[in-house]
């Protein structure tokens, strides 16, 4: 069970060339927003325009992170946890099958849903659009409230290991097959010159071992996260649910996990007038709204997960403006007194 939601269980196909029977295959094609190399391919089912989506460690450094040779994009469609708040959410996906070396990886098949997704590009979100992806974020956290991990799904503590030092020295030993770790690897050393030199040592420190971030957040409500929200990974359907794709580091976390990646990650495309300080307030009030109490906690969590989102993006803050870095900054020394 996850919340009041029951979870009964799908098959997975042993093959593509079983997940794929009767449909009609129309080639392959890359991504251009996508941070793996993996490819897509692009089929009609049933007279429907779909995509196969192709995930496995050996092309995925955050698989290769988070020690995923167990698939959780596949686990999470077997189980159904991707339906947990289905009048909210659409998962886009229709099947799965095994994919890859020695099983490992999975061959998703989701219709295709790229007229929906936002935009790429620099232009601010719709206010209207926002507000929805917010209140969703919300719902779907409250949907699942304090659930705790009992599928083996991403260990609570990997999510601030995915740039860390001894993430970054294995993706240098294989030479940096994929853009990001190398981009990450730039901006830590961007951000040992340009942050204040007390953050850079609790960063450094976290990063490395991030034991203490975990414990002081173990006091706080837990939630099943999809551990990405991106504007890459969202969109707007028509029925006004959220389009949320790239299921790849699901598992036990933080509501006010979720919402400081999305700020971290989406800041600069924030509706004009929303920024990062009336999007936490947006936010509370729509776990509120979903039925969750939020005193007594939610400023502890919030503070903590600002740190961690640093642990995480302080490269990639450390690339922008000063503003952005020093708001982070100053989160960050704020969260250190949480620990």
């Amino acid at each position: 069970m996850v919340g009041a939601v029951e979870l009964s269980g799908r098959p997975v196909a042993e093959s593509v060339d079983e997940l794929l029977a009767g449909a009609r295959r129309l080639g392959t094609f890359s991504s251009s927003d996508a941070r793996s190399p993996a490819p897509f391919e692009h089929v009609e089912v049933d007279g429907e325009r779909c995509v196969v989506k192709f995930v496995h460690v050996d092309h995925d450094f955050g698989m290769r992170t988070a020690g995923d040779v167990g698939c959780l994009p596949r686990r999470v469609w077997e189980v159904e946890l991707m339906d947990v708040a289905a009048d909210l959410i659409d998962h886009a996906t229709l099947g799965a099958a095994r994919w890859g070396r020695n099983g490992w990886g999975v061959a998703l098949l989701m219709r295709d849903v790229s007229d929906v997704l936002i935009p790429a590009g620099d232009e601010p979100v719709a206010q209207a659009v926002h507000a929805a992806l917010v209140d969703h974020l919300a719902g779907l956290s409250a949907r699942c409230w304090g659930w705790r991990d009992d599928l083996d799904l991403l260990p609570v503590g990997r999510r601030w290991e995915f740039f860390s030092p001894q993430m970054i020295a294995g993706e240098r030993a294989l030479g940096f097959p994929e853009a990001v770790p190398r981009i990450a690897d730039e901006g830590w050393r961007a951000f040992a010159e340009r942050a204040p030199h007390d953050v850079v040592t609790v960063i450094d420190e976290l990063r490395t071992d991030s034991s203490g971030l975990v414990t002081a957040l173990a006091s706080t409500p837990s939630t099943f996260v999809h551990g990405d929200w991106k504007f890459g990974n969202l969109g707007h359907a028509a029925d006004g649910r959220t389009v949320l794709l790239d299921w790849a580091w699901v598992g036990e976390g933080y509501a006010c996990h979720e919402l400081t990646w999305y700020l971290a990650l989406n800041r600069a495309r924030l509706p004009l007038g929303h920024g990062k300080e009336s999007t936490i307030d947006d936010f509370r009030a729509a776990l509120e709204r979903h039925g969750i109490t939020t005193a007594g906690w939610f400023d502890r969590q919030l503070g903590l997960c600002l740190l961690g989102a640093l642990v995480q993006f302080g490269w990639e803050k450390a690339l922008g403006d000063d503003t952005e870095l020093g708001w982070w900054c100053e989160r960050a020394r704020a969260g250190v007194d949480l620990l």
